[in-house]
């Protein structure tokens, strides 16, 4: 397996490119070389003041490395993971090396990755109780952040505490394979290109806890749900602004009341630190602002260890619905997800972009261009009351435009941010009016 800081002798020309502050090297033809360099979340990219490298001298370098995979094929870490038309990927030692060429790529170029820091759990310097659930290897954890962020290191870092301090039988399901872990420790290439064969793999030897590293792709975070339903403890690597936007990556491919069996831990990770965890907890209530008779299963997402919960997880009609929790004078999650409901409705319904305002859990105004009010109240009040129907019962009073109030409560729209683009909207409202009056004109034919 691949040591930290370990590889077979390079060509000079690379060699003297890695220095010891070097995490990648980029290699383009008829371009200067450039390096990342820098310590975690701290990596800065540098052109060198060198000579251009050349189609010819590039292709001559791969056909180097090749020959050092060839030549050190009793190393466990020296292996060809990809080869394909265009394109081809080396593991020597700590080192990962993409090699494009057209016609997958513009021009040939090779880019040499190799880990910024080998560390240990306890170099993070964690709450014991983030370290307590982490111990507890039946459980689906997700480490997210942005490319560079120290992910990799840090599930390196808990696969190794899993497997000397816990005592627990860890593989890995990676492609390509390049954590730095401990010889014991099996990594898994896709099996005749598929994860989904690796997973059956997995199974059969019976490990318990499995590092997926890289989790991108749809299929992928379906394969990590299967694993993880079979009783399997996973932690997956997956890239994410925040922890939040992974729990909504997964959002989609797994029913929403598996999401929490499926992933109930959410470390991001930034600069090498773990920024943000959150837990996922499935209940049985309404959500916030709703009444007791509209209970339905919810996901909480909670802080962890202080508990609280920021944002909720549940089924509002036909979409899954992540809203936050209200704190303070902020309008209820509920009002904000039933307001842009309400006006893609009317929208959807008349033709015509309103804004909404929450009186009560069960009744709105709805303000809309003048010109438009009679369509929505209709004939004796027969649309309004048709809406509210629609709506389930949700009672609604019609205003104009011209008398929103100054409000946080009042959903935002951004054709009111400007009087003259207010108007414009309203004469293409009343031309759409004419239309759809015709429309419906039509219909009674």
């Amino acid at each position: 397996m691949a040591k930290h800081g370990e590889h077979p002798e390079l060509p000079s020309e690379l060699e003297q490119l890695l220095e010891a502050d070097v995490h990648t090297i980029f290699l383009k033809a008829d371009c200067l070389p450039r390096v990342k360099r820098g310590s975690i979340g701290q990596l800065t990219l540098t052109e060198l003041e060198v000579d251009v490298w050349d189609n010819l001298k590039l292709e001559s370098l791969q056909e180097d490395l090749k020959t050092i995979v060839e030549e050190n094929q009793q190393r466990s870490d020296c292996f060809l993971e990809i080869d394909r038309k265009g394109c081809q990927v080396l593991q020597l030692g700590d080192l990962r090396i993409t090699c494009a060429s057209p016609p997958f790529s513009d021009a040939r170029e090779i880019t040499v990755v190799r880990p910024v820091a080998k560390l240990s759990l306890s170099d993070y310097q964690l709450d014991p109780k983030i370290v307590e659930r982490l111990s507890n290897h039946h459980r689906g954890v997700f480490i997210c952040g942005r490319p560079g962020s120290g992910k990799t290191t840090l599930a390196q870092a808990i696969a190794e505490y899993l497997d000397d301090d816990i005592g627990a039988m860890v593989k890995t399901m990676e492609a390509p394979r390049d954590l730095q872990l401990a010889d014991r420790i099996t990594q898994y290439a896709p099996l005749e290109g598929d994860l989904e064969k690796t997973a059956e793999i997995i199974f059969l030897v019976r490990p318990d806890f499995v590092i997926f590293d890289e989790v991108r792709r749809a299929r992928d975070f379906e394969i990590f749900a299967d694993v993880r339903l079979a009783g399997v403890g996973l932690l997956g690597v997956t890239h994410a602004n925040s922890a939040l936007e992974a729990i909504q990556r997964l959002i989609g491919k797994v029913e929403l009341g598996l999401v929490s069996q499926v992933l109930d831990t959410v470390l991001h990770v930034e600069a090498g630190q773990i920024q943000q965890v959150l837990e996922l907890r499935m209940t049985v209530k309404p959500p916030s602002g709703m009444q007791e008779e509209l209970a339905r299963p919810v996901i909480e997402v909670v802080e962890f260890p202080s508990g609280n919960v920021t944002h909720e997880m549940f089924a509002f009609g036909s979409e899954l619905a992540v809203v936050p929790v209200a704190e303070g004078g902020r309008r209820k999650p509920l009002h904000q997800l039933a307001q842009k409901q309400l006006i893609h409705t009317i929208r959807q319904w008349a033709g015509v972009h309103v804004r909404v305002q929450f009186t009560s859990d069960d009744a709105a105004t709805v303000y809309a261009p003048p010109n438009m009010i009679s369509t929505l109240v209709g004939r004796g009040g027969e649309n309004v009351r048709a809406l509210q129907d629609q709506l389930g019962g949700l009672r609604l009073s019609i205003e104009s435009i011209e008398d929103v109030p100054e409000s946080d409560h009042v959903s935002e729209h951004p054709i009111w941010s400007d009087d003259q683009e207010r108007r414009a909207y309203q004469s293409r409202a009343y031309e759409q009016h004419g239309r759809s009056r015709k429309t419906r004109k039509g219909r009674r034919r």
